[in-house]
């Protein structure tokens, strides 16, 4: 298949189509601390059971997109270690910021969750940027908050983006509002995402998603879209 050809995702609430050479795989905050034990989420009580499969469909995500020539694009949540990008208490972020308030409430973890350079912050050891890849670093949920990502999109010429990652109601769902104001199309992966908090939040936004925002598919109906198409032969 052409990376310049057109191609149909089954998708809800109807198929969206999709020009791969004009579509990014955005891969949100799958980093250690959100997605592996001994991290930041793990750390704080939260349920990582799912990580691993958020980040095997990841990886087929990433291969198939990249194979049909779309830009992989991974985002990592997190700050320097002075703390100055968090923004102090003068910033909600100060005080909504999770890792940010468990720094506060456990010292000893200030400069090691979270923070550009450390174990916690890497991306976790399966995802293998190229140099063709972008990796962008957000000091907010979402991704278009204080970074080049849009500028950088924008010189690819990409107008979809195919969102994958945690957590699917907080930085996902920042980073595809965000995204829809700036005039891209959005489509969400559903069983390539996890929530922060129970079940129904992730309902919750899917279904913002889907009547509001974007489409919604699964990862096996992703890959099977990019699959070449075989030629008809008839017997003669």
């Amino acid at each position: 298949m052409s990376a310049k050809s057109s191609l149909t995702i089954d998708a809800r609430p109807e198929p969206v189509s999709l020009i791969p050479a004009r579509t990014a795989v955005i891969v949100v905050d799958l980093q250690n601390g959100y997605a592996s034990p001994g991290g930041y989420r793990d750390l704080n009580g939260r349920d990582i059971s799912e990580a691993p499969r958020v980040i095997d469909n990841t990886i087929q995500i990433i291969l198939t997109g990249r194979a049909a020539g779309m830009t992989i694009a991974f985002l990592q949540n997190g700050w320097d270690p002075e703390l100055r990008e968090a923004g102090g208490e003068g910033s909600p972020n100060w005080h909504k910021s999770n890792p940010l308030r468990l720094m506060r409430e456990r010292p000893e973890l200030t400069g090691k969750i979270l923070t550009r350079g450390t174990w916690d912050y890497a991306l976790v050891d399966d995802l293998k940027p190229t140099a063709e890849d972008l990796v962008v670093g957000k000091p907010r949920y979402s991704g278009f908050r204080g970074t080049d990502l849009e500028g950088l999109l924008r010189e690819r010429d990409i107008k979809t983006l195919v969102f994958t990652g945690i957590a699917t109601n907080v930085c996902v769902e920042s980073t595809l509002r965000d995204a829809y104001f700036r005039e891209f199309f959005c489509l969400l992966i559903e069983d390539a995402t996890q929530q922060a908090g129970p079940p129904f939040v992730q309902e919750a936004t899917v279904y913002n998603v889907e009547n509001f925002l974007g489409w919604v598919t699964g990862t096996a109906t992703f890959c099977q879209a990019m699959e070449p198409r075989k030629p008809n032969h008839t017997a003669s």
